[in-house]
């Protein structure tokens, strides 16, 4: 099922992602209006007090080249662009301002107060008014001003003044129109906040839309782009494993998260192939087993079965020895299959792990003893002779004794089936390093180099390669191998003509 787009872990994302740039170029644009208008600046190298002198001799040289002049339109035309405001207060009571802001009341009370005292001099100060000269003016922290104020040098024009408040002015620049004072212009010390935000927020807008479609547009490309492509090789690859597709496997370059999870996709699949080669093998392994198991079962039964409906046919007439022949094959394939069962059951017991060994100190001369005699009819009948030789520090060993020497046995009957007439049998232990070796070897014709990997399978034969000779189950070999692995030893064939050894390695000594 397809989930909707905004549940995707991309789009989450890049939401974030573009919410983050978006407040970071708010911050930015905030903290950059903060500091110009902190800082004072109009124009680069020109401070507020400066820019005050150079707006009150502009309007001064306008003024007097035509004094009919519209000043509100002037001052709006020029100086709208700049972003430090300031407002021109004439004698006549015009108040014009360089953009849409308010100033505050201290700011202007300072300037009536100025224009005011400029025009209550008496004879001989540059005014429109004649009353006599009056004391200046002194209120409380306030120093007032000389008679001269408006012509002080230029080097006062950034000087700081304060009112009786405390409120701190840069000093006003006059207008002197034909050495008349026509109005001041002034300049507040910083221009505010609200005014410089209404200046910059246009520009600043496009600036951050632009910045977030370019910032978007290359965080899509490089981040959001290449991580999908790999998620989704990902997700490609864990359907074809889901489907069946065991050789399926995701890119795993790169040394991030992606990357992580891609490797630990793979050793997981890795990991299912083996499983499943595994499980297809030991199918195979099963399916053998039953056939080999069927046609093991089914050979003496299936003699049985004849004889005994031979013996059971009324109209047949069998003299005593046929009858009693037949009665011996019978019971012959009778044992032969029990021991089959027996055999089966025991070899699935111990690769089962059933049946615990009971380790105990074992005498290695009794066990070959014990070997030798339970051989010895055989080795009479076959004409062999069987030997028993134990090496210095081999003569105890700490084992099963029972299913050591059910192994021994088998070793040695696989040995005496396939030993020539006239041949030796030797058994040997041997110490070896911190255990002890124990191997079985005959002189018979040897086992070809390609049958040496599967001697120890269920039911495998190599009779035809040996001697052509029959009798065994298959089983003796596998059972030897499941009792050697139970003690924690291991067992190894090499053979060639005339000289075959079965070696037990492993086993601890006592």
């Amino acid at each position: 099922m397809q989930s909707r787009w905004y549940r995707s872990l991309y789009w989450r994302i890049a939401f974030g992602v573009v919410a983050f740039l978006a407040a970071m170029l708010v911050v930015q644009a905030m903290l950059f209006v903060w500091a110009v208008s902190e800082t004072g600046r109009t124009l680069p190298g020109q401070s507020p007090g400066r820019l005050g002198m150079s707006v009150a001799v502009d309007l001064a040289n306008v003024l007097e080249r035509d004094p009919q002049v519209d000043l509100a339109k002037y001052v709006n035309d020029q100086y709208k662009q700049y972003n430090h405001p300031f407002f021109v207060m004439m004698k006549d009571g015009r108040f014009l301002t360089s953009g849409s802001t308010s100033f505050p009341e201290p700011l202007l009370r300072m300037a009536r107060a100025r224009l005011e005292r400029a025009f209550d001099r008496g004879p001989g100060i540059r005014g429109d008014r004649s009353e006599g000269p009056r004391p200046p003016e002194r209120g409380r922290g306030l120093r007032p001003p000389p008679p001269d104020w408006w012509e002080m040098p230029d080097r006062f024009a950034d000087r700081f003044e304060r009112d009786p408040s405390g409120y701190r002015f840069i000093r006003p620049s006059p207008i002197i129109v034909h050495g008349q004072l026509a109005g001041i212009v002034v300049v507040p010390p910083q221009a505010p906040f609200g005014y410089l935000l209404g200046r910059f927020a246009p520009i600043l807008a496009v600036v951050a839309t632009g910045v977030l479609i370019v910032g978007t547009v290359l965080t899509s490309l490089m981040i959001f782009g290449p991580a999908r492509r790999r998620l989704r090789a990902l997700e490609v690859a864990a359907r074809r494993l889901g489907a069946g597709d065991l050789a399926a496997r995701a890119p795993d370059r790169g040394g991030d998260e992606i990357a992580a999870v891609a490797r630990a996709f793979n050793a997981m699949a890795d990991d299912l192939a083996t499983r499943a080669d595994a499980l297809s093998a030991s199918d195979r392994a099963r399916r053998q087993l039953l056939a080999d198991v069927s046609h093991e079962l089914n050979t003496p039964v299936t003699a049985m079965r004849g004889y005994l409906e031979t013996l059971a046919m009324p109209e047949l007439a069998l003299d005593a020895s046929t009858r009693a022949r037949y009665l011996t094959v019978i019971s012959d394939e009778t044992s032969r299959l029990e021991r089959l069962i027996g055999e089966l059951l025991d070899l699935a017991r111990l690769e089962g792990g059933g049946g615990a060994l009971r380790i105990d100190r074992v005498a290695v001369a009794q066990l070959f003893d014990r070997v030798v005699a339970r051989h010895e009819r055989a080795c009479a009948a076959a004409r062999v002779k069987m030997t028993a030789t134990i090496g210095a520090d081999a003569e105890t060993i700490s084992a099963d004794a029972d299913r050591l020497e059910q192994a021994l046995q088998n070793l040695a009957a696989n040995a005496i089936r396939y030993a020539p007439p006239g041949s030796t049998i030797h058994i040997d232990a041997r110490r070896d390093d911190q255990s002890v070796k124990l191997s079985v070897t005959d002189e018979g014709p040897g086992i070809p180099t390609e049958h040496l990997p599967y001697i120890f399978d269920r039911f495998y034969k190599a009779d035809a390669a040996r001697a052509g000779v029959s009798g065994g189950s298959g089983l003796g070999l596998s059972i030897v191998k499941a009792i050697v692995e139970r003690h924690g030893g291991s067992i190894t064939v090499r053979s060639q003509p005339g000289h075959t050894v079965l070696e037990i390695a492993g086993l601890r000594t006592a």
